[in-house]
């Protein structure tokens, strides 16, 4: 395997490793309340289309203003420098964001995250730590469009769940 192969397949497992860690810690027990999405796209077939990769939604109730005076909380893994340091998944649409990377890569590049970007880092058990708070920022997006992105990425993994369960009883 070439030293590029290699690389590749260590990105790959550390997305991997980065991704599951980040879903527990969205959503531990699999709770119907908790309302996130992945891979969440913007501005969808256009110039300028923009990708999260999770977002959670967190209502302050489940009133009307409860729901208006909820907050979107929006995650970009980082499985290397190489990737911090590419163009691609800097994506921070939400009133709270967060890289999620390990602790070496945050060690690496600490310094040019900004000041209101939170970083979460794996901990010794698999779990995620926070190792740079994240603060409110101004969003730019509309609830509407937020809520709608969502949906409609979670909705997208739902048809891809059944698609399987459906092709896997035809066999």
């Amino acid at each position: 395997m070439s030293a590029s192969a290699k690389t590749a397949s260590v990105r790959k497992q550390t997305t991997s490793m980065l991704s599951d860690a980040l879903e527990h810690y969205i959503d531990p027990y699999n709770d119907q309340r908790i309302y996130w999405a992945k891979e969440v796209t913007f501005d969808y077939a256009s110039a300028h289309m923009v990708r999260v990769d999770y977002m959670r939604f967190a209502p302050l109730n489940n009133s009307v203003s409860g729901i208006e005076k909820g907050d979107f909380f929006c995650y970009e893994i980082k499985s290397s420098v190489e990737d911090f340091n590419s163009h691609n998944g800097h994506n921070m649409l939400g009133d709270f964001n967060y890289y999620v990377m390990t602790q070496d890569v945050f060690d690496q590049v600490k310094e040019r995250i900004p000041a209101a970007v939170g970083v979460l880092c794996p901990s010794g058990d698999g779990s995620l730590k926070s190792v740079k708070k994240g603060f409110r920022q101004n969003r730019t997006r509309s609830m509407a469009e937020m809520l709608l992105m969502m949906w409609r990425s979670s909705r997208r993994e739902i048809v891809k769940i059944r698609k399987a369960a459906h092709d896997s009883s035809e066999i």
